[in-house]
């Protein structure tokens, strides 16, 4: 694992808990000796990653939106910045880049990158592990949800498990390193009449 690309808000949340974890899950996955691939902004926790990227003298790609740059919220001081016509052009550049994926908390942004790695995974487009970073218990109730949804036979076990949520930073990305993806199909009722 080579790259590693971090979503995270654009806001920087209630507690300073969540700009430390970022500063810490980037030294993580720096001193792992990782490329650090995120959303290029240089407000909210996305600012705090670019700066703890570029202190701890990692590689750190940005890929913005152009609609960003014209709004003066991206960080221009990266060691590559890529600028792109649209979100979901955004997306799948980051994944091009990317060698697996971490969430750290965040709003609707973050959710959608998130999900749309781990269904790209689901359906075998791609075969690359996505983490949470639970800090402080921030994914705790989308953790539930999720085992809810695999209850409710929504989503497959192999699927729900392969989801690595973790609240330690090193630990997290042992993980990632480690995981395999499921050789199994989305569809549980798939051939049922």
């Amino acid at each position: 694992m080579q790259s590693i690309c971090i979503f995270c808000g654009s806001n920087a949340g209630k507690s300073p808990v969540y700009a430390d974890a970022a500063r810490v899950v980037v030294s993580a996955a720096a001193a792992a000796g990782m490329k650090i691939v995120f959303g290029g902004g240089k407000v909210g926790l996305m600012g705090v990653v670019a700066e703890a990227a570029l202190a701890a003298r990692a590689h750190v790609i940005g890929v913005t939106p152009r609609r960003l740059l014209e709004q003066e919220v991206v960080h221009t001081g990266l060691s590559e910045l890529h600028v792109v016509d649209s979100m979901h052009e955004r997306k799948v550049m980051m994944a091009a880049l990317s060698d697996a994926f971490i969430a750290l908390p965040g709003g609707m942004g973050t959710l959608d990158e998130i999900f749309e790695m781990l269904t790209l995974t689901q359906l075998g487009m791609q075969r690359k592990p996505s983490g949470f970073f639970n800090v402080d218990g921030f994914f705790d109730h989308l953790l539930g949800f999720l085992d809810h949804a695999t209850a409710e036979r929504f989503i497959r076990k192999q699927h729900r498990d392969m989801i690595v949520a973790d609240s330690d930073p090193e630990r997290l990305i042992a993980r990632l390193k480690s995981w395999s993806a499921p050789d199994v199909s989305k569809w549980l009722d798939r051939g049922k009449g």
